[in-house]
């Protein structure tokens, strides 16, 4: 399944490569999110995410020419392509969004931008129960009550002044001391302020209001509350599964930017085929996968029947006259194993060292 998903993004590529200007218009853009749809149909269609899941954002470093390249200075990969991802504990890529410098459009009166991505990448989860977890970047009151009508559990960091936060809430107002708590309730959606080194708000509906006070261990040391604990265990899935998926990178530096999207596309499809293979109980582990899918793809390569070569017509150019001498000499040129020297085999014969 994955293959024939594959077939249509290198359909993309030989469109997007061969287009004479990469910047002009949108709608080529457009056609990026249909890969990407159809990416996501065969993630979703043969796998159950766990109970709790993660939004969050990833970066693919790119420092090409693209309309929707982002530039994000605090971030080592200062100029990125952004996408918006689902993952559960695992660390599956279960749904996820290009950001395509247009999600603004998407914002009404009572959506803003991050509000309607995060109701894209959840709306395969409806009704299941889950829960979510989500940085401030996302989170807001009426985006957790929106999820709750969903039957969407959520949890998450919050900046102070979201629409329909506390009043009190505002940093000028609060006087803490390190540890103190202070909680305001609306229904079943809890607004938390907790003082450590800094002021850290959480925004939570899955869990119970905790109570008021300064709370300090036997050390003296501030007494994290259970959202923020719960928050900190589940929220690192997105960065686990960049890290697997980028520990055995094939994507390399390329100005092409469908080139560089689908070599990430392709890390995540096999780091998704390894999970999917491992949650059936296999014991490969993700290296010994990769080298495995490896030999078995050059393994069906070397089935195919090799096709006769063609013979040459006038005076052969420069390039084939080179080819020929290379398969005369019985490949030479390519490198071999030797304690002695790293050179080529050929050239030391004629005095040449390079």
């Amino acid at each position: 399944m994955a293959q024939d998903r594959f077939l249509h993004i290198l359909h993309f590529l030989h469109f997007a490569n061969n287009s004479p200007d990469e910047g002009e218009g949108y709608d080529r853009l457009w056609k990026l999110r249909t890969v990407f749809d159809k990416l996501n149909e065969a993630y979703a269609k043969f796998y159950n995410p766990l109970e709790h899941l993660a939004v969050d954002k990833v970066i693919v470093k790119f420092k090409g020419r693209v309309i929707f390249r982002q530039y994000i200075p605090k971030k080592r990969k200062c100029f990125s392509i952004k996408i918006y991802k689902l993952c559960d504990e695992s660390g599956y890529t279960y749904d996820m969004s290009v950001y395509l410098a247009r999600d603004s459009h998407f914002a009404i009166d009572d959506m803003t931008a991050t509000h309607a991505t995060v109701r894209h990448l959840t709306r395969r989860v409806e009704s299941l129960g889950h829960k979510i977890f989500m940085d401030n970047f996302f989170s807001s009151p009426r985006l957790f009550d929106d999820l709750d009508r969903c039957k969407i559990n959520s949890c998450g960091t919050v900046r102070p002044n979201r629409r329909d936060m506390p009043s009190d809430f505002e940093p000028k107002q609060l006087k803490l001391k390190r540890g103190d708590i202070r909680v305001r309730t609306r229904g079943g959606l809890t607004a938390l302020v907790w003082k450590d080194r800094r002021e850290v708000y959480m925004l939570t509906n899955m869990d119970p209001p905790p109570a008021e006070g300064n709370f300090r261990d036997d050390s003296n040391r501030p007494m994290k509350p259970r959202i923020v604990e719960r928050y900190n265990r589940h929220m690192g899935y997105i960065d686990n599964s960049d890290r697997m998926a980028n520990s055995s990178s094939m994507s390399r530096r390329t100005f092409k930017w469908p080139t560089k999207l689908f070599f990430h596309l392709l890390d995540l499809t096999v780091l998704n085929s390894w999970i999917l293979l491992s949650s059936c109980g296999a014991k490969y582990t993700h290296r010994d996968f990769r080298l495995l899918l490896v030999r078995n793809l050059i393994q069906e390569a070397g089935k195919s029947q090799d096709r006769p070569t063609p013979r040459l017509v006038g005076r052969p150019g420069a390039a084939a006259t080179n080819v020929l001498r290379l398969e005369s000499r019985h490949n030479k040129y390519w490198p071999a194993k030797s304690s002695t020297h790293l050179w080529c085999r050929l050239c030391p014969s004629r005095g040449q060292r390079k």
